[in-house]
């Protein structure tokens, strides 16, 4: 340890280090891709209830010699001070039947007390909130914390954007890496498929359709939109949660942060007058760095 805080103090290597905040089916299926991953050093685990954050830490441990990853460890709030990342998993998971804004009220105290322990940590880090209803959870955990917009991000759509490309791919018989398209808004009923920004290979699906004689296509879309919004409640029905596919997509988000890769994510954030709209916390195409959102894609405000 002393070798390492040498090193991190001559400047040339410093340990990136994330805590996940609740050590549940999302949290530690998380932190299993990021071990995996390797954007992170260091992976810290902290949940209220411990026997279950011990248990996680050390079935992932035991993986150690085959991880990038250094260290994973169970911890607690003290380890906000220090950490570059926080991910908050923490909370009430949606149920059969439950929307996601019916967590809200189970859900919003324990945000607020999560940001009460970072904040009197005196923390650096980025927060990354995951819980659900996560863009009204997003603004209260900026309000809370009373940072600057940048730090306080949610995983907004990047899964539904994910579940989009999934089901383009499947239905164009695409490999999904040549497919570009985003869901925005509301990560919830509400979200809409931004079919303008949809391409494959730089061609608009619009015209691809076209190409194809696909003469259904308008009705396709419809289905494709609707499939992706209840996504959740499928796999909810089936198997009583979501946990590998956020898992993933919030390797791509702390990813972005931890490498400073300056990447496109739709991540939600907190909107000031962008496209018209205030005070409310929406997926949005952000640019995001080490410092979190650098900007929103089409604005010219920066962070």
């Amino acid at each position: 340890m002393k070798e390492e805080q040498k090193v991190t103090e001559q400047g040339s290597w410093r340990s990136r280090k994330l805590v996940i905040v609740g050590a549940g089916a999302v949290g530690a299926t998380f932190a299993y891709a990021m071990a995996q991953n390797g954007s992170a050093d260091e992976i810290c685990l902290v949940d209220l209830n411990q026997e279950l954050c011990k248990g996680q830490v050390l079935d992932l441990s035991h993986g150690l010699p085959f991880y990038p990853t250094r260290k994973i460890y169970a911890g607690s709030e003290r380890d906000y001070a220090d950490a570059d990342v926080i991910v908050i998993t923490a909370g009430a998971a949606q149920k059969k039947g439950e929307t996601r804004l019916d967590l809200l009220k189970k859900n919003s105290a324990i945000i607020e007390g999560i940001v009460d322990q970072i904040t009197e940590q005196k923390s650096r880090a980025v927060i990354v909130v995951v819980t659900n209803p996560v863009d009204i959870l997003t603004k209260i955990a900026l309000e809370r914390s009373g940072w600057d917009r940048s730090r306080v991000i949610g995983s907004g759509t990047v899964l539904d954007s994910s579940r989009f490309k999934y089901l383009l791919s499947q239905f164009f018989d695409v490999y999904v890496g040549s497919i570009h398209a985003y869901i925005l808004g509301e990560h919830g009923d509400s979200e809409f498929a931004a079919w303008s920004m949809a391409n494959i290979s730089g061609v608009q699906l619009d015209e691809y359709s076209r190409q194809l004689g696909i003469d259904n296509w308008a009705q396709e879309k419809k289905n494709i939109e609707e499939e992706v919004r209840n996504s959740a409640y499928h796999i909810i029905d089936y198997k009583g949660a979501t946990n590998f596919g956020v898992g993933l997509a919030l390797v791509q988000i702390v990813g972005a942060i931890l490498k400073n890769q300056r990447r496109v994510l739709t991540v939600s954030y907190h909107l000031d007058g962008e496209y018209g709209i205030e005070n409310i916390s929406l997926a949005t195409p952000c640019l995001i760095s080490q410092y979190g959102v650098v900007s929103i894609v089409g604005t010219e405000q920066t962070h």
